[in-house]
């Protein structure tokens, strides 16, 4: 399992003094606000487009910490998953949960004051209620024809 995101060593409020596209792979990782919330299937409406969170987790989402089990090796697993980067944001970033750093960030946006680069504690997003700890369902035992029943709404 990955480890938590490592934030030490960072330049202060670095996010609002650089562009996203100049943020090196630390502190583009660090924007990360651990919620788990991406890790969530999506349903998307074809004739709108309009996108809606389930309940329903990623199979490898640890539930208790919002973390990917097998980060670093999670495309052997679930090919389909989404290497966010600032070259894709554009492409990626309206199904992204309404509280995400990135999708904040490429709004132009704040970051939420509950984020972990702003209060140094990587528990606030769980403290704010806003991450999925501890309240999703498998995909493994959740049928996808019964996704609907598990949509939630945002934020949360």
């Amino acid at each position: 399992m990955s480890e938590g995101i490592d934030r030490k060593g960072l330049a202060k409020r670095f996010w609002e003094k650089k562009p996203l596209s100049q943020l090196n792979d630390k502190e583009w990782e660090a924007l990360c606000d651990g919620c788990g919330k991406c890790c969530l299937n999506k349903l998307e409406d074809e004739d709108t487009g309009e996108v809606a969170l389930t309940r329903v987790a990623c199979r490898l989402l640890d539930d208790a910490t919002c973390r990917c089990v097998h980060y670093e090796i999670r495309h052997q697993f679930v090919p389909e998953c989404i290497v966010l980067k600032p070259d894709n944001l554009d492409t990626h970033a309206y199904w992204m949960p309404q509280t995400c750093a990135y999708r904040l960030l490429w709004e132009g946006k704040p970051l939420p004051q509950w984020h972990p680069l702003l209060t140094g504690n990587p528990e606030t997003v769980h403290d704010a209620g806003v991450s999925v700890r501890g309240w999703t369902v498998s995909e493994f035992e959740t049928p996808e024809e019964d996704w609907e029943d598990h949509i939630i709404e945002e934020p949360i």
